[in-house]
């Protein structure tokens, strides 16, 4: 990827209004979305005595994060791009579609819009503290981190394909409810081993709250690794090259 496509930005788009409305936008769409989908494990475990490690668990956690991050990125799109994951944003900044400075007001807003969910969670349920991102028995740190990567890379492969890219058409459409069932079928293969954040903000709240930080790290160099890869990919191989003219079709 060309150098000249990351931009910094200038010191007065700090205080932009767009900018702060931006900013407040992604604030607003993480607190929404980590809320319903950390909040759906609280009331899981408390239907059924903390019984959230089990099939039927990991299937309510993946609907509730995919509707969830359906609605959060619909919500913010038109204002922010909804991005609602500091790793979409570094993947969107190595791409040149957003600044650094204006990726740093999304980080902030993003990592607080989480804790701010996990606090209201906290409140609103009599103490319980939201559950701490953490490794399953048996799985190593790295074994998580390749997790992170490969999940990650899914899920912004699939943002910059149905989001991004300037020649997606009407695909535009559905960014959002594609973004949200990736992240759920993700939950389906990785929650087991590793609660599958591929966000770090969302894994950030929680461990802030419950003041846990065991293994903290895999959570925010796996999703900006699968990141990274998914942009440089579909960066430099379908949009700066303009892809591959579709192969003629017959009408039938």
């Amino acid at each position: 990827m060309p150098i000249h496509r990351i931009a910094v930005g200038t010191p007065r788009e700090a205080s932009h209004p767009d900018a702060l409305r931006a900013a407040l936008a992604e604030f607003i769409s993480m607190l929404i979305f980590v809320f319903a989908g950390s909040g759906s494990g609280m009331a899981f475990n408390k239907l059924t005595d903390n019984a959230s490690n089990t099939p039927s668990g990991l299937i309510a956690a993946a609907l509730a994060h995919a509707f969830a991050l359906f609605v959060a990125v619909s919500v913010g799109a038109n204002i922010s791009g909804g991005h609602v994951n500091p790793a979409v944003t570094f993947g969107a900044l190595l791409g040149g579609n957003i600044t650094l400075l204006r990726s740093i007001l999304y980080w902030i807003a993003q990592l607080l819009g989480s804790v701010v969910a996990c606090l209201l969670l906290k409140f609103s349920t009599g103490g319980w503290e939201t559950p701490a991102f953490g490794l399953s028995s048996g799985v190593g740190a790295w074994n998580a981190v390749v997790f992170e990567i490969v999940m990650t890379f899914g899920l912004v492969y699939t943002v910059y394909a149905t989001a991004v890219d300037p020649k997606k058409g009407n695909v535009g459409i559905i960014a959002p409810i594609a973004i949200g069932f990736i992240v759920g079928a993700n939950i389906l293969a990785g929650g087991a081993f590793d609660g599958a954040s591929m966000n770090p903000a969302v894994s950030f709240g929680p461990a802030v709250v419950s003041w846990t930080w065991t293994n903290h790290w895999v959570y925010w160099l796996g999703p900006f690794i699968g990141a990274a890869i998914a942009a440089l990919v579909y960066d430099n191989i379908f949009i700066a090259s303009g892809g591959h003219e579709p192969l003629p079709t017959n009408d039938f």
